[in-house]
């Protein structure tokens, strides 16, 4: 059987990619090693954030007393580490079984097994040779561990484990070290630090979430320091040992001991049985894309993390639709200047556009106009004023070109923001458009304001 359209891969980017060109009428087969929904949403975006929620709920119970609730014994409100995995577990398997019903409703062929590509038109998998026109690529990155002495040994005795291996721990550790200061590594150590843990996190820069807006970056640091967890930034890892992590800092040598290791600096693209196609790559070994998500061979694609754009699953969903528009025919291209992020800490930070620095560099005149939420009525009901809305704007036309929300609920909110950009909105726009009260989104309505002349409520 010829097939449309070849899918290795079946994680947020590929399965996406296969449902959207059966819409369009192709015949379409996915080869997965695993399961369907891949690391997102088996080890990774949707078990972690099952997690965060419990230990939300366990952080609210024990500020009863500050909302007007009392009677609860602090000391015997505990998580049951099982009962919160065997949920997460249930989240989980609800959502992947989801998946392979929306397969058998599209009519999508999977292959259960390891795909090798013999050429751009065909693929092996379990002994059996398959044939499509196209080809698209989403067998995602893995772990980039680098050379540090002793590492290999902790892994193999399970000391060090990622974040995969968090979400398999048996009990909660009472000391966790924490290397490494990216999203992954922020969000697992506000789910341990809430949910009892001693947590350290140990950050090669100057500041953690490198990456992310520097105002919400550093006012999330300072906020993790008031919960407890001991950060450590501008640092030098030397080794791992029996006795713990040895680190460079300050010109002084220190010593780190936990129970558990968490690692988590980074990823490399997932290449194998792929190699014989000889794809053009970046310098940093990603597969390079067009914004068709076309690489170097024609009629072969590349999409989510393998080609280095953003490790993101909705990034990885959207080059899925675009790569399968592309491929039954509709010319399809990917905006990847209107990319929102989002990091589930408490409180969650969110992204989309360009930051101030950004801006200025790419030589716009700006005007950055910033509401907190210890001004916003929900906020402070809600007690969760710590935050602000930040909005970016190009004075010529008063375009939106950048929103940084830190807020409980900054994930959500975003999305006002993304689609204001995508319709190449104005600050008069947001501001003239009428929100809710009570409600957080009206800090995004303040921030409008300010940029025009002054927020109402400041």
């Amino acid at each position: 059987m010829k097939y449309d359209v070849i899918i290795i891969g079946g994680g947020p980017g590929g399965y996406v990619a296969a449902i959207k060109a059966a819409q369009l009428g192709g015949k379409v087969a996915v080869v997965e090693k695993d399961k369907l929904g891949g690391v997102c949403l088996n080890w990774g975006c949707i078990p972690t954030k099952t997690l965060l929620k419990t230990a939300k709920l366990y952080r609210d119970m024990l500020r009863g007393k500050e909302f007007g609730i009392v009677g609860i014994d602090d000391s015997k409100v505990k998580v049951d580490w099982n009962l919160l995995l065997k949920r997460k577990d249930r989240v989980v398997d609800r959502l992947v079984k989801g998946i392979y019903t929306l397969f058998k409703r599209n009519k999508i062929d999977l292959y259960e097994g390891v795909g090798t590509v013999l050429d751009k038109n065909r693929v092996e998998v379990n002994g059996e040779v398959i044939t499509g026109k196209n080809l698209i690529i989403a067998t995602g990155a893995k772990e980039n561990f680098p050379e540090i002495e002793g590492l290999k040994e902790a892994l193999e005795s399970g000391r060090v484990i990622n974040s995969k291996g968090a979400l398999q721990l048996r009990e909660i550790p009472k000391e966790l070290v924490i290397i490494g200061g990216g999203v992954i590594a922020v969000e697992f150590a506000t789910l341990f630090n809430t949910l009892g843990s001693n947590v350290t996190l140990i950050q090669r820069s100057k500041r953690i979430l490198s990456s992310v807006e520097e105002e919400m970056a550093l006012t999330l640091q300072k906020q993790l320091i008031k919960e407890g967890i001991n950060i450590v930034t501008d640092t030098k890892l030397k080794s791992i040992t029996e006795n713990g992590i040895l680190i460079d800092h300050k010109r002084e040598e220190k010593l780190f001991k936990g129970d558990k290791y968490l690692i988590s600096l980074g990823l490399k693209p997932q290449l194998k049985g792929i190699e014989g196609l000889n794809l053009e790559l970046d310098s940093k070994g990603f597969i390079k894309t067009n914004k068709r998500l076309e690489t170097s061979v024609k009629g072969v694609y590349a999409i989510g993390d393998l080609n280095g754009k953003f490790a993101l699953a909705h990034v990885a969903s959207a080059e899925g639709i675009v790569a399968a528009e592309n491929i039954m025919g509709i010319d399809s291209i990917m905006n990847y200047n209107i990319v929102p992020t989002g990091i589930y800490t408490f409180p969650e930070l969110a992204s989309v556009g360009l930051t101030e620095e950004e801006a200025r560099k790419k030589g716009h005149d700006i005007t950055v106009s910033k509401f907190p939420l210890a001004a916003n009525g929900k906020a402070l009901a809600e007690g969760e004023a710590t935050g602000f809305v930040k909005i970016i704007s190009d004075n010529e036309y008063g375009e939106v070109i950048g929103v940084h929300i830190m807020a409980s609920n900054a994930t959500d909110m975003i999305s006002e923001a993304i689609v204001a950009m995508q319709l190449e909105s104005t600050v008069y726009d947001i501001a003239k458009a009428i929100h809710p009260h009570p409600t957080l989104s009206e800090a995004v309505m303040e921030a409008a304001f300010g940029s025009i002349d002054r927020p109402i409520h400041m």
